[in-house]
């Protein structure tokens, strides 16, 4: 498959790959600009996917040190990963939501020995088996903590405002900001006509927020400093609906491929949500903990094939799905109970 498509209007997707993952690639967008070629997000930091980045770049007459500055969605590794690295090459601003930009700043600011106490700590106050959380204590004792993605990514020198036009000369892209798969993603309206005439108002860079077959993993805002109790499944629900509400001709999101009707795939995706918070209140008919509810949820796998880390991600999930019910008052944790255990109301 091309690894370079052509949207019109001076839009371009680039597929840069992630290694060992099942999604593949991102979708590195090229928007040109009167100051020069614009990304929006930029790929995994790694060389062979520096090597289809700079590749897809030639392929268009480009050179990375052409590039004029770089839009990140989210400061997930496989968008905001070779951030750093084109700005090296070019001198190119980085732009990022305030919330994500300070996720970033904290990720660089923290031990990883820290992070995996917390951690662990985490998991055994939902429920996680001593035999899951053992291997990070293992790892912490050890010293031996491998370098975990994102560790050194680039701090963003420019601020993306919800609601403002973005400083790009000749183009009008507008700031959405659609918390809930991480609590600064935006997504970038492009309000100006669909180069094919689609009807409906201009394209959509979605990011993570909107995907064609994909419902995004929306888990639980990892800051081991904040007490507050966020409720990332409800943002990203309101996220949705205002995205929804915006009536554009075309997505083109950062994975799988461009696709019409947003309007039909909002709906899809909050109706999934539903019928999936409806099934969670069944199991929790019985008592059970973050983690009980994890191990009965449906996912992609039966729970036993589910590896470590994505256990860690399951009911980070599991977690996010029971703070809505708990807001909107289908459920409730019972008083006094360690690790702590939810039940329907």
């Amino acid at each position: 498959m091309n690894q370079v498509t052509g949207h019109g209007g001076g839009v371009w997707s680039l597929r840069v790959p992630i290694p060992d993952n099942p999604l593949g690639h991102t979708l590195v967008h090229v928007v040109d600009t009167d100051r020069g070629p614009v990304l929006i997000d930029t790929g995994w930091d790694d060389p062979a996917s520096w090597s289809e980045l700079t590749g897809g770049l030639d392929a268009l007459g480009l050179s990375v040190r052409d590039v004029h500055g770089v839009v990140i969605t989210h400061h997930h590794p496989d968008h905001h990963g070779l951030s750093g690295r084109v700005r090296e090459e070019s001198g190119a601003w980085i732009a990022m939501h305030a919330a994500d930009t300070a996720v970033v700043r904290r990720t660089r600011a923290s031990e990883p020995g820290a992070w995996l106490d917390y951690l662990a700590h985490k998991l055994a106050a939902v429920g996680a088996p001593e035999e899951h959380t053992a291997p990070l204590r293992a790892a912490r004792s050890s010293g031996r903590v491998r370098t975990l993605p994102g560790l050194r990514s680039a701090l963003p020198d420019r601020e993306i405002v919800p609601g403002e036009l973005l400083d790009l000369a000749g183009r009008r892209l507008r700031a959405v900001w659609t918390p809930g798969h991480t609590p600064g993603h935006v997504c970038l309206h492009l309000e100006e006509e669909h180069p094919a005439r689609l009807p409906g108002h201009g394209r959509l860079f979605s990011g993570d927020h909107l995907l064609p077959g994909i419902s995004p993993h929306i888990g639980l805002y990892e800051d081991p400093d904040d007490a507050t109790v966020t409720d990332p499944l409800g943002d990203y629900l309101d996220s949705l609906e205002r995205i929804g509400r915006l009536g554009v001709a075309e997505v083109l999101p950062a994975h799988q491929y461009a696709f019409p009707d947003a309007a039909g795939r909002v709906r899809e995706l909050l109706d999934h949500h539903e019928e999936r918070l409806t099934g969670l209140l069944a199991l929790l008919a019985t008592p059970l903990t973050p983690w009980q509810l994890a191990e009965r949820m449906e996912w992609n796998r039966p729970w036993e094939q589910i590896p470590h880390g994505s256990r860690n991600i399951a009911v980070s999930e599991a977690e996010a799905h029971v703070r809505r019910l708990v807001k909107q008052g289908r459920a409730e944790a019972m008083a006094g109970t360690d690790p702590v255990t939810y039940v329907a109301v």
